[in-house]
């Protein structure tokens, strides 16, 4: 499923392996391409740091309220709308026992999987709202659907990624707007691949594939679909 010709996108954690990934599957829209690092998005995207139909927007902290506000304040004056907000950051610690986990490890997994996206829908739902249209897009994850050992932390913020995507969906419906996440099984990453060498690689599901589908939820052909969390989990 192709983006949407036009569109106004705006992508979360650009730089990273999903959010390349879903870069390239909206190579049709106009794009938002965010991330942390100024230098690593120019690095990445140097044919589009002056390209007309892409705003690149780095030194962010996605978890600094004002920071947010500022994509969402830079895309409408370059752009004029947003169409779509498809956040791809989030992170993995976990390991040990829900008691004996940090509590700097709870607070980490909240941090970067439910409060980056707690704080980029928030940012863009008045304009959607204003528009009467738009769609969003979460990233949790298999592990949301139950808990497991040793990830305590990890499955309590994912869970938390759906109940949000939930809740605004339920909120937007009057107002024409969208949400919806998807549930990565374990990605095809060079890091995952470092980190599980006996791991059966075949079985995982690939950037690609992921953004496919986070594309369809974007586009029109999913205008039925809100408040769903899909599965995306490769042949694991």
């Amino acid at each position: 499923m192709a983006a949407e010709n036009g569109q106004v996108v705006i992508i979360t954690g650009a730089v990273g392996n999903l959010g390349n990934a879903v870069t390239e599957a909206f190579s049709g829209a106009r794009r938002v391409l965010v991330d942390r690092s100024a230098q690593r998005l120019a690095q990445r995207y140097p044919p589009l740091v002056n390209a007309a139909d892409t705003l690149l927007i780095g030194d962010v902290n996605l978890a600094d309220e004002k920071d947010v506000r500022r994509i969402a304040a830079m895309t409408l004056e370059r752009f004029g709308r947003i169409d779509a907000l498809l956040n791809t950051v989030g992170g993995f610690t976990g390991g040990k026992p829900v008691h004996e986990e940090d509590l700097a490890v709870w607070d980490r997994m909240f941090e970067i999987n439910v409060r980056t996206a707690l704080l980029s829908c928030r940012a863009v739902i008045p304009q959607m709202i204003r528009q009467g249209t738009g769609a969003i897009v979460n990233v949790a994850a298999r592990a949301a659907l139950a808990g497991v050992g040793g990830l305590g932390a990890y499955c309590a913020a994912k869970s938390g990624v759906i109940r949000l995507t939930e809740s605004i969906a339920q909120e937007l419906k009057p107002h024409g707007v969208r949400a919806n996440c998807v549930l990565p099984g374990t990605i095809d990453t060079p890091q995952n691949r470092k980190d599980m060498p006996e791991a059966d690689f075949s079985k995982w599901v690939a950037p690609a594939a992921i953004a496919r589908v986070m594309a369809f939820l974007a586009s029109d052909a999913a205008g039925a679909i809100t408040g769903a969390a899909v599965p995306a989990y490769g042949r694991s």
